[in-house]
């Protein structure tokens, strides 16, 4: 393989290194099965995996316990109001994965009788499951042998095999050395361990070589610059957008409106904007006349494609009055219930934190 160290590896000895390492240090998740046990449960395998896409395990040990606790299983998630479930999601980002987890559990109950189909083929036709997640739960929770390759494993492999193609060439050749290293039995397992072993002993920085349990057959080690791997092309710097965020209160409520059904944060609640975009400024327009107050303070996000600034101006609105188009008054006091995406709670809480119950006059 081009860009890969021509070492001789015998990908058994790496299995079986590499599980007997698991069998001792797997890490304890809710949504795993104890090394060498049956198999996971499928809805937790696959709503783990959802959930984990673009986050860390840190994150998202609470959401599944709050998603479990609430919808155990395909038909109580199926049978879910839109707007609880995109709530309850509110603060994991990557909005469009709650979306897609609503539908794939609406197919599966609807054509596949509440279960998950086994195989990679049909896992791929589901909504919100990509490759990865198809072999992932083909492996995890069916016991397949199933070729896994996140971000940990992509590192744990172009260290193995010294793979000096940068990503995202590289994929294709770090595919076809993690295949080779996979064993056709404890797939599920081996998944796992590497996934742990990327997260911990072969970190990003700094990784812990002197206690691998791959060591002996790492060319990255024997070669002395494991962090250097994988290669990776220059990053380009991300565009700046700003825009402008609007409080508009009465009564000890705040008016939220609902975004569009389609792009970003889509379905989401939150306050009112200028309607900024990922390739456009906000044009600073109100949403309504009224004395708008500028705050000395703004909210800062990093999306996945643009960085974004919003100033916030702030109004009150008069109690005898309609509210300024289509939305809703949410109370204060329970505004942590109303499932604000992160970038719209940032801005209540700067809000709140200058004072909060501004007397503004219209």
């Amino acid at each position: 393989m081009s860009g890969v160290q021509q070492a001789i590896h015998k990908s058994g000895d790496i299995a079986q290194a590499l599980l007997a390492h698991y069998d001792v240090h797997a890490r304890t998740l809710p949504w795993r099965a104890p090394p060498g046990q049956n198999f996971a449960n499928p809805y937790h395998v696959w709503l783990s995996e959802i959930m984990l896409q673009q986050t860390t395990v840190a994150a998202v040990g609470a959401y599944f316990q709050k998603f479990t606790q609430i919808w155990p299983d395909f038909a109580a998630l199926a049978a879910a109001n839109d707007a609880d479930v995109m709530a309850a999601w509110a603060g994991l980002g990557y909005y469009a994965r709650a979306r897609n987890l609503l539908k794939c559990a609406r197919v599966v109950v609807a054509e596949h009788a509440g279960r998950l189909p086994e195989t990679e083929a049909a896992l791929l036709k589901l909504p919100g499951i990509g490759p990865y997640t198809a072999a992932a739960i083909a492996a995890i929770a069916f016991g397949q042998r199933a070729v896994v390759v996140d971000a940990n494993v992509e590192r744990v492999v172009s260290r193995l095999f010294a793979i000096s193609t940068p990503l995202p060439q590289s994929k294709p050749l770090i595919r076809a050395a993690t295949d080779r290293i996979t064993p056709d039995g404890r797939a599920g397992d081996f998944a796992q361990a590497m996934m742990d072993l990327g997260a911990g002993i072969c970190s990003v920085r700094a990784p812990s070589c002197l206690i691998c349990p791959l060591a002996f057959a790492c060319d990255a080690a024997r070669l002395g610059n494991p962090e250097i791997y994988p290669a990776k092309m220059p990053k380009a710097a991300k565009p700046q957008r700003t825009g402008h965020v609007y409080w508009i209160a009465r009564d000890e409520h705040v008016w939220l409106v609902r975004r569009d059904e389609k792009g970003l944060l889509a379905g989401m609640r939150a306050l009112p904007d200028d309607q900024w975009t990922a390739r456009l400024d906000g044009h600073a327009t109100p949403p309504a006349p009224a004395n708008w107050q500028n705050l000395p303070v703004h909210v800062a996000h990093v999306f996945t494609h643009f960085s974004l600034r919003l100033d916030i101006a702030v109004t009150s609105w008069p109690a005898d009055a309609d509210g300024p188009g289509d939305g809703e008054w949410w109370p204060l006091k329970s505004l942590d219930k109303a499932g604000l995406p992160t970038l719209f709670r940032k801005a209540a809480e700067a809000v709140l934190d200058a004072g909060g119950k501004y007397e503004y006059a219209r």
